[in-house]
């Protein structure tokens, strides 16, 4: 039996985690059409090998111009379904629980892969085949220059938008996956709405606070109309737009998430940031777990359960996170893509020998004989 908190269950409406890890949604940008590729099976399943007792798909585009990229994966479509469900398959048989994250991209659709830059699709992209397209968005202004300047959605288009979000729901139901979570932060379309950085309508889906707030609210409703009562709903928020208090900020949070409890989301994913350029593209060093205190006041103030992200990279920080109460789960991105068995090693430095019973069988059996057989000086002359 585990002895650290990190590893010990975790139960949310009729899901049980086996530890406090999860692998966050990470856009990988290899799909094709939103179609799921023989890669993202190979992606994915290592890390329920790898330990993770939760594994989100990246994003699923719930429009087709929710894209951010032509390489997204997609759940605009019944097509994606039987892809999808494959994927959720290959997931729970590596030991996770499978989770799928919905979002629409808003403003900031109609992109470059990262590392083909990152801005708005041109003439280059347009030769190979991949021609832009009009991003949507609460008001026609692009948040960056050079960027496209997106339509600015009617009230009847928001609505529409909100039962996509519902649709796409109902197909990840029907491709098995366990946990939902709506992508609500980081510029992109939920966020720029509710955020006053990114929306200065006047009416009913703007305004103050309470306007802007309609419409992550109108998506938890559609998505609940769709997703069944015993299956969690997370969401993510920014939950301040800068450290400077500009724009949204905390007070706010904690408005939106018990409106949010309230139309069934169980769960909040504290982030920050995003309404202009991407904020994993600015510059500066940024703290170890720089976003927990986000989700420390939110599971203090609410009462609502949350979870951490945010350079999460070592196992005792990661326990003490959970051990202290300051968030329910803690969740791994970049860390994973370095060491997709991130888990397993942090259970070998929390518990030591012991936590190998953590690892598969495949694995530990093994490596927990050898580790009594090598030499207490195990440096190389």
């Amino acid at each position: 039996m585990s002895t650290s908190t990190l590893f010990s269950p975790f139960s949310l409406r009729g899901v049980t985690l086996r530890n406090r890890t999860v692998l966050a949604p990470m856009q990988m940008y290899s799909a094709v059409e939103g179609q799921v590729q023989p890669w993202h099976h190979h992606h994915l399943a290592k890390y329920g090998h790898g330990g993770f007792a939760m594994v989100f798909t990246e994003a699923l585009a719930v429009e087709r111009r929710g894209r951010n990229t032509y390489g997204d994966l997609g759940v605009w479509s019944n097509d994606h379904v039987e892809g999808l469900a494959a994927l959720a398959d290959t997931i729970r048989a590596s030991g996770a629980v499978p989770a799928a994250q919905v979002w629409h991209s808003g403003p900031k659709a109609s992109r470059q892969r990262p590392w083909q830059g990152y801005g708005p699709l041109g003439a280059a992209e347009a030769a190979r085949g991949e021609t832009e397209w009009q991003p949507v968005a609460p008001v026609a202004e692009a948040k960056v220059e050079g960027w496209h300047t997106p339509h600015a959605l009617t009230e009847a288009e928001a609505m529409e938008v909100a039962e996509a979000y519902g649709q796409g729901a109902r197909r990840c139901l029907e491709a098995g996956y366990e946990v939902l979570e709506v992508h609500g932060a980081h510029g992109y379309l939920v966020h720029s709405f509710y955020s006053p950085l990114g929306n200065n309508r006047t009416d009913s889906f703007g305004g103050g606070r309470e306007g802007r707030m309609r419409f992550p609210i109108e998506v938890a409703r559609a998505i609940r109309r769709h997703w069944p009562e015993d299956k969690p709903l997370l969401f993510r928020l920014s939950c301040v737009d800068d450290d400077e208090g500009t724009g949204w900020t905390m007070e706010d949070t904690l408005v939106l998430a018990s409106r949010l409890r309230e139309e069934g989301v169980d769960m909040i994913d504290c982030s920050s940031g995003g309404v202009g350029a991407p904020p994993t593209l600015k510059a500066g060093v940024r703290p170890h777990g720089f976003q927990v205190p986000y989700a420390e006041t939110l599971r203090a103030q609410t009462g609502m359960p949350a979870m951490a992200v945010g350079l999460i990279r070592h196992a005792a920080y990661a326990e003490s996170i959970v051990a202290q109460g300051r968030a329910d789960l803690v969740c791994i991105a970049r860390e994973a893509l370095h060491n997709p068995q991130w888990p397993l090693h942090a259970a070998l430095e929390l518990e030591g020998d012991a936590g190998y019973e953590l690892w598969p069988p495949q694995y530990g059996w093994w490596l927990q004989r050898r580790a009594r057989n090598l030499p207490a000086d195990d440096s190389v002359a």
